[in-house]
């Protein structure tokens, strides 16, 4: 067996997620100019700046996704997308919301749409939990923080898509008031707690 078909075989059995770095081929002793001749046998296609796929791979709905989350490691699937992700309301984003450190350089253009938003200090970790896209590691905001994200950056998505994440979240029960009230705590939304107070859902 060839050294090329031999990389390949490896690549496949690794458990990779969907896209890759070169990085993450050392530990599996696949070097750069094996990266190089899988990929001129088509076996990998390069998609972006130091990101690769291998090329008979399915897309599915979260296809987007782990391609945002390879390209931009440092992120947290956020607002429009995250609501997706959670079955929360209707909204079905052309672009992945995703959000990034203040000071970070937003990421350059690449196949998949990219809205980037910042988030600081306790915005950075509250209600963040790890998951998975395609078998590529990602972070995404859980349903409440999501929730409160949709006020704190209403001006973005508008007020009729934050209240209808509000009403179907808590009506789905993947969101629960009190849940709304703590995060509340940590990231105010002067919006959300008057329509809380109101009770007028």
């Amino acid at each position: 067996m060839s050294s090329t078909k031999l990389s390949e075989n490896r690549l496949r059995q690794a458990g990779l997620g969907v896209f890759f770095r070169p990085g993450q081929l050392e530990r599996l002793g696949i070097g750069y100019d094996q990266l190089r001749r899988l990929v001129s046998r088509g076996a990998v296609e390069r998609v972006g700046r130091g990101l690769y796929r291998l090329a008979d791979a399915e897309p599915t709905e979260n296809y987007s996704l782990a391609a945002a989350s390879a390209r931009v490691p440092n992120s947290i699937v956020c607002l429009l997308s995250a609501l997706r992700v959670h079955g929360i309301g209707t909204q079905l984003p052309r672009e992945v919301w995703l959000a990034i450190p203040h000071k970070a350089r937003a990421p350059r253009a690449f196949g998949t749409q990219i809205r980037v938003v910042r988030f600081t200090g306790a915005a950075w970790t509250y209600g963040v939990q790890d998951t998975t896209f395609e078998r590529v590691p990602a972070r995404i905001t859980g349903p409440a923080r999501t929730v409160v994200d949709c006020f704190r950056f209403e001006r973005l998505i508008g007020r009729e898509a934050a209240v209808e994440a509000l009403r179907d979240g808590l009506r789905q029960k993947r969101v629960m008031t009190d849940e709304l009230v703590r995060a509340l705590d940590v990231l105010p939304s002067r919006a959300l707690t008057a329509i809380l107070e109101s009770a007028v859902l």
